[in-house]
């Protein structure tokens, strides 16, 4: 059985499977990927890819890049330059060509994220954009950024699962992964920079099934897909994802006896 969905939902799955036949399973599951900016990075380029990794499909996408950490000597500059990129989002009619955010799936999800967007600010986040309904009617919410987030708000920690974006600072590298992996989720991830080992070192050390280097949410249909940790387990894609629907088999023979 394959399960694209909540990591909830493939708990259950995973339950109603051991106490039935053992079904063989592969889980898409959860996400709260980060994203990290380094000191060395083309800004420009990465608040363009970052804002796209988030707020892509209304943020409703289990691999969005709903953290972001930022070195603490170019943040001011490149939330400026995200925000700038945020007001250029197109929200309206899905049906029309120009739309870049349509409404959220229904009116549960909708009160989640209003709900989520609130806990942001009672928690000490700063709202810099968004935090409310987009227009009278339909489940629009507005593109949302908060600053000054740290791992112990919840706002970070947990799945949103819509256009609301956390963002936080680091002074190393190595705290920047630290933080990166300080989650139950390990889907996917990206880093920006301009500094190869740098780049090596972050997508070698974040415990997550993708990775990009100065990009975001780029498939290939030949690359396989999947998470660690609470993120399932299993691959989507590429010769991988037949490796789920097959089983390997031995067939031993004496020599000389046929």
């Amino acid at each position: 059985m394959a399960f694209t969905g909540s990591t909830f939902t493939g708990r259950k799955i995973m339950e109603s499977s051991a106490s039935s036949n053992i079904k063989k399973l592969q889980l898409e599951l959860g996400g709260k990927s980060a994203q990290i900016v380094c000191a060395d990075a083309d800004l420009e380029s990465a608040a363009y890819w970052a804002c796209g990794g988030i707020f892509n499909n209304h943020g409703q996408s289990c691999n969005a890049g709903s953290r972001i950490f930022v070195h603490e000597s170019v943040h001011d500059q490149f939330v400026q330059l995200f925000i700038e990129e945020t007001k250029k989002i197109k929200i309206g009619d899905p049906f029309e060509e120009d739309t870049f955010q349509g409404p959220q799936i229904n009116q549960t999800q909708f009160d989640k994220i209003l709900n989520y967007i609130d806990i942001g600010k009672k928690e000490g986040a700063k709202l810099a954009y968004g935090g409310k309904r987009w227009g009278k009617v339909g489940y629009y919410v507005e593109p949302t950024v908060f600053t000054h987030c740290h791992n112990g708000m919840r706002v970070m920690r947990e799945e949103i699962f819509g256009p609301v974006v956390a963002i936080g600072t680091f002074k190393t590298v190595e705290e920047a992964i630290e933080l990166a992996n300080d989650s139950d989720y390990g889907l996917a991830g990206g880093v920006y920079t301009k500094d190869i080992d740098t780049a090596t070192k972050v997508t070698s050390e974040v415990k997550a099934g993708t990775m990009w280097i100065n990009c975001y949410d780029v498939f290939d249909q030949s690359t396989p897909f999947g998470g660690y940790k609470q993120s399932g387990f299993g691959k989507e894609l590429g010769k991988y994802a037949l490796q789920e629907y097959t089983q390997v088999k031995v067939v031993k023979l004496l020599r000389n006896k046929l």
